[in-house]
């Protein structure tokens, strides 16, 4: 990866995707907790907001990742066809001179999802460019400068393929998810890989092992973010499962979905939400053990009087990277530092 390998802090583990197509916990013991009663209040005024785009394309970026040396991993490209998604890093101080491109070889589009503190990347790549939602893709790893593909060996894939790699931490463990057939529609599958040992282990909800899930992120201590189909509501419900086998329900109050996309190792976890009152708004959330959800929106993510701010990544210093949707309907990346 050039230049960016970092000495090991703590890793911010990242992302869901959107131009190709996403959705799916980890095989241990049971304890669920649910964080649905916390309440949730506004903060927007605690960060500062740094919209961040490739001037490659500057109608459509979403930043997905970021590490403890404030390295964002993302991508351009809306994924409709005809505009494929190019995968990049942006390294500080985040000129037009700091993006660094990172592309699967030979492949039509790629989005680079993930990034440790060690100079591993992760992500997703596609070998054709057809649309939205219509191009298979598979996962790929990136260590020390060279690429390999990393997809869960599933016997029943939906057609187009789908498996992604969406999270990676400091240790060498990836998270992502893979879909199969089920009637109709599809169910998201989560799972980790191990870099070094190129095994794969199953990520379920312990309570409900055959709902749809997807593992987004995991943090050095093995915690991982995700969301996943709630067996009770049937909403779309976040999850933080702790490496000791606890399993927590997060969903924002008065949401018709959550989804987990980012944690660190501080278990912050960061994600997006849709308001039950408004289908159309998309609000960013961050929650903590200590003091549950906060929302947190972009004040330039305004579209036609909707809410468009998701939010992907977090590190350990608190940093944000997502995207939001401008006036004018493109995707801007953006980069939200607290304020202390």
């Amino acid at each position: 990866m050039r230049s960016i390998k970092k000495k090991a802090r703590r890793v911010a583990a990242t992302a869901v995707a959107s131009g190709l197509v996403a959705a799916g916990a980890l095989a241990l013991t049971t304890s669920a907790a649910s964080a649905s009663t916390l309440s949730a209040h506004q903060s927007g005024s605690a960060y500062h907001f740094h919209t961040l785009n490739n001037d490659r394309d500057l109608t459509f970026n979403q930043l997905l990742g970021i590490n403890d040396e404030g390295v964002i991993s993302g991508y351009f490209g809306s994924g409709a066809a005809g505009h494929p998604n190019k995968g990049y890093l942006l390294l500080p101080p985040y000129t037009q001179g700091s993006y660094i491109n990172e592309n699967f070889r030979h492949s039509v589009q790629t989005q680079v999802t993930g990034l440790n503190n060690e100079g591993v990347t992760v992500g997703f790549w596609s070998n054709t460019n057809k649309g939205v939602g219509m191009d298979a893709n598979f996962g790929w790893v990136r260590v020390n400068g060279h690429f390999r593909t990393a997809d869960f060996p599933n016997n029943d894939p939906t057609s187009p393929v789908t498996d992604q790699l969406l999270g990676v931490n400091d240790e060498g463990i990836a998270v992502g998810f893979y879909n199969t057939p089920s009637g109709n529609s599809t169910v998201s599958h989560g799972y980790e890989y191990n870099i070094r040992t190129r095994g794969y282990s199953s990520v379920i909800d312990p309570n409900a092992p055959t709902t749809s899930l997807t593992a987004a992120a995991i943090n050095d201590r093995g915690d991982v973010a995700g969301f996943y189909t709630n067996p009770t509501s049937g909403n779309t419900d976040g999850f933080l499962l702790t490496r000791g086998g606890q399993f927590i329900d997060l969903a924002v109050p008065g949401a018709s979905s959550t989804s987990a996309l980012g944690v660190n190792n501080f278990d912050e976890v960061v994600g997006v939400f849709v308001p039950s009152s408004n289908a159309n708004a998309l609000e960013g959330f961050t929650w903590t053990p200590q003091h549950g959800f906060t929302i947190i929106n972009d004040p330039k993510g305004v579209n036609n009087g909707n809410l468009t701010t998701t939010i992907n990544g977090v590190n350990d210093r608190g940093q944000l990277v997502g995207f939001y949707v401008d006036g004018n309907g493109n995707t801007d990346g953006f980069l939200a530092n607290p304020q202390h």
